[in-house]
């Protein structure tokens, strides 16, 4: 029950400890760059409920406990600059479509949300009709847009540790997932974890 706490105050602090700076970074250009905005408010948004999610029983093993907090902060690191290869409202509309996703995601999940695996309830309805991960669904496509308007060595590289992270943690967090009856339903009629047709 201690090491679960520490590790649930570990995890909102660690939020909050990143998303300060990568707040502070973003904002100075959200006036020229809409875009740069719409990306802010969908991390800020992420933060704030893991800030409020209802606790659950999350795992508390080293790796997957890494994988969590690694995969979620590294998309932090990414910066606003570099290389525009694509227009600004290009950029948008991708990033919108993706964190329109992301959000329809979080929705549905309302409070049962966080950084570490946990049974917090199996949800169904909206976007989980079509795969199991709507939000890093959602988190992907925005990250495309986002790295297509500021393309820099180190964005992309960011992004692609924090994809790689990604998967791995699917796969760390269905490992738990599937132990309930119900999941195991829902994983059988829904049979795509993030993209149709692809995986």
């Amino acid at each position: 029950m201690r090491k679960a706490w520490i590790i649930d105050f570990a995890e909102r602090a660690f939020v909050v400890a990143l998303a300060v700076p990568f707040m502070a970074a973003f904002l100075s250009y959200s006036t020229a760059h809409p875009y740069v905005l719409l990306l802010a408010c969908m991390e800020l948004a992420t933060a704030v409920m893991i800030l409020i999610r209802r606790p659950g029983e999350a795992a508390t093993a080293p790796w997957p406990v890494f994988l969590a907090f690694a995969g979620t902060g590294f998309p932090l690191f990414v910066r606003p600059g570099g290389t525009g290869l694509i227009d600004p409202a290009a950029a948008l509309s991708i990033m919108g479509v993706g964190a329109t996703v992301s959000f329809l995601a979080k929705l549905f999940l309302n409070r049962s949300f966080g950084i570490i695996a946990a049974n917090r309830g199996t949800k169904t309805g909206g976007p989980y009709r079509f795969v199991r991960h709507p939000m890093y669904a959602g988190y992907f496509v925005t990250h495309v847009g986002f790295v297509l308007a500021n393309a820099s060595a180190w964005n992309v590289g960011v992004y692609l540790i924090a994809w790689t992270l990604l998967v791995l943690r699917i796969r760390e967090e269905e490992a738990m997932l599937l132990r309930d009856p119900a999941y195991r339903r829902f994983a059988e009629r829904v049979r795509w974890r993030v993209v149709p047709g692809l995986y």
